[in-house]
């Protein structure tokens, strides 16, 4: 059975067992909310912190009005900081809005001092003296030297009925047990989820299981009879892939069935399941090969009940691309099979440390994809990376070359007028063209068009006169590949470009100006024209062709505006000076 398919079992299983009890949710419940720097990760394109949010807000909407809920978060105000946990809301009854607002401004800033928040949850609802709840949602491990769970089995000493429901989000395998000893010492859920449907889900599962605490009764303790269980699965599993197990029965549904290796200490786990319900499952495979075994393991003191061994061997992998890959493109990768569908595919510096991913895809069910090379180039490799302890199964040089790209644009532009920009190439359609104060940072954007798939496109000029750059960006890195100068001047600044056109600033209504200039090309069609001032290039009001003694009388319009005196070669489809003229 696969990995997901199970977890739907699951929550299946413990829905029905609730509708069945007509349960309701326990009393006293905080949930313990990561705030911390590493939500802003991604998944799917998706920032962790969005996809918790949204996963929250249908929790809520969901819960039992009559619980008293509080929100404890940490990380959200400093860098750095492990004191950073606040109460946000007091157990109390649950006001939904409030509650979805007071999520929807949290920002992850800081550390993940998982110890210290748990703590100050239990606090709030006086664990000692009364039956209390928490909900642990989190994406990375204590980094506040502290120990989760021996803090854990202590809250459980003291407390009165005290327990910890774990969600490990995006977790790596051997994170999962730094959080998951939290739930066992409580006697609470830990459910892992690697995305937003399997938040949902875990979520799900947490709420299921205390509304059964709530009504479920604890059993009369009684000396059970010494239990036969078997259990079985293949004889060999490829490193990191899942592979099915079943077990002749199920003693108690938190017992665990575990691929540990051989000769492991009693009460060894790394890789398992619940048994819950059920008599099959299935496990992924270490990601190192050698020789392990299946273990049925009791829930209660960790005893192994039944053995069956298996061979994990190294799976053969290869994965192939392009020699070479222009920075920030996207180029296809391919690889000759997937050997779980949470496994990577990625580009990283040559040499990079075991587990690095920087830019990567998740291989699904497919053999092929693509990624964007990075922004510096370099000499970088391919690598397909096993989900399962972030090993490297195969590797393809790669080099990443700087692109030659060009840039042109007008010089000089009045403010808040079109600018008509043209590049020579386009390296991706995310990428960017801008303009930006010159010398502005790297990555500043300010003014910009996406790239598309053109290679021309039209900005509008800044309303500021000054200084301007207009920039290539690459999407990858906000690395700008090639830049020229753009000065912006006033709205009503005359524009000259060799003819030195001479008009007056002002003029009445219908009144006749004097026009003079200073040069000319060397077409034989130049006019001097009258125009509204936002009227195209080469359109009119009037025009008069060019005399030789380089004078001209021209009436103004009657209607009062903004006009522009313009120099033009018809032929050579030039603007040689324009001028602006105010008509009172």
């Amino acid at each position: 059975m696969k990995l997901g398919a199970l977890r739907l079992a699951e929550m299946a299983l413990v829905s029905s067992m609730i509708c069945a009890a007509a349960a309701h949710a326990a009393d006293d419940v905080v949930i313990v909310y990561d705030a911390s720097g590493s939500m802003w990760g991604q998944i799917d394109g998706t920032s962790k912190i969005e996809i918790a949010r949204d996963v929250l807000t249908g929790l809520v909407n969901d819960w039992d009005k009559d619980t008293n809920l509080g929100l404890v978060a940490y990380g959200h105000r400093s860098e750095g900081d492990c004191t950073d946990i606040e109460t946000l809301i007091a157990p109390g009854p649950l006001h939904k809005s409030d509650f979805i607002e007071t999520v929807n401004v949290i920002k992850p800033v800081g550390k993940t001092p998982i110890s210290a928040a748990v703590q100050q949850a239990a606090e709030l609802m006086s664990y000692r003296d009364s039956s209390s709840t928490v909900v642990l949602i989190s994406d990375g491990v204590e980094t506040c030297n502290a120990d989760p769970c021996a803090l854990s089995a202590e809250l459980a000493k003291q407390g009165t009925n005290f327990t910890a429901h774990v969600v490990g989000f995006d977790l790596k395998e051997e994170e999962n047990a730094n959080l998951s000893c939290i739930a066992e010492n409580t006697g609470g859920v830990f459910v892992p989820a690697s995305n937003a449907a399997e938040l949902h889900g875990a979520l799900d599962q947490v709420q299921s299981a205390m509304d059964l605490k709530s009504v479920t009764p604890e059993p009369e303790p009684e000396e059970p009879p010494p239990p036969e269980v078997t259990v079985s699965g293949p004889a060999q599993a490829t490193t990191g892939a899942a592979f099915d197990v079943s077990w002749s029965k199920t003693i108690d549904p938190r017992d665990m069935v575990a691929i540990v290796p051989t000769g492991a200490d009693e009460g060894t786990r790394a890789t398992y399941l619940r048994t819950e319900d059920r008599t099959e499952g299935s496990l992924k495979a270490p990601a190192e090969p050698g020789l392990y075994e299946i273990r049925y393991i009791l829930d209660v003191g960790s005893k192994t009940l039944a053995t069956a061994p298996i061979e994990v061997v190294e799976a053969e992998v290869t994965v192939s691309g392009p020699a070479q890959a222009t920075t920030g493109a996207v180029f296809d990768v391919s690889w000759s099979k997937t050997i779980d569908p949470r496994d990577m595919v990625a580009i990283v510096p040559t040499g990079a440390d075991e587990g690095t991913r920087a830019t990567y895809l998740r291989t699904e069910d497919r053999t092929e994809g693509s990624l964007k090379a990075p922004a510096e180039p370099g000499l970088y490799e391919i690598r397909y990376i096993l989900d399962v302890g972030s090993k490297t199964l195969a590797t393809a040089p790669i080099e990443v070359i700087e692109p030659e790209i060009s840039i042109s644009g007008p010089a000089i532009v009045r403010a808040e007028t079109k600018v008509d920009i043209t590049w020579s190439s386009t390296i991706n359609s995310r990428d960017m063209v801008a303009i930006v104060p010159t010398g502005a940072d790297e990555g500043t954007r300010n003014i910009y068009l996406r790239t598309g798939d053109k290679t021309k496109g039209r900005l509008i000029a800044p309303a500021e006169p000054g200084l301007y750059e207009i920039r290539y960006i690459l999407d990858v890195g906000r690395k700008t590949l090639a830049s020229i100068p753009l000065e912006v001047v006033g709205a009503d600044a005359p524009l000259d470009d060799g003819a030195g056109l001479s008009v007056p600033e002002t003029a009445g209504s219908g009144e006749t100006i004097t026009v003079t200039w200073t040069g000319e090309s060397d077409s034989t069609d130049q006019r001097i024209a009258l125009a509204h001032k936002d009227q195209p290039d080469f359109s009119w009001i009037t025009v008069q062709s060019v005399a030789e003694e380089k004078v001209i009388d021209l009436t103004m319009a009657d209607e009062a505006g903004l006009y522009e005196v313009r120099f033009l070669d018809v032929s050579g489809r030039e603007v040689l000076g324009r001028s602006v003229v105010e008509v009172k």
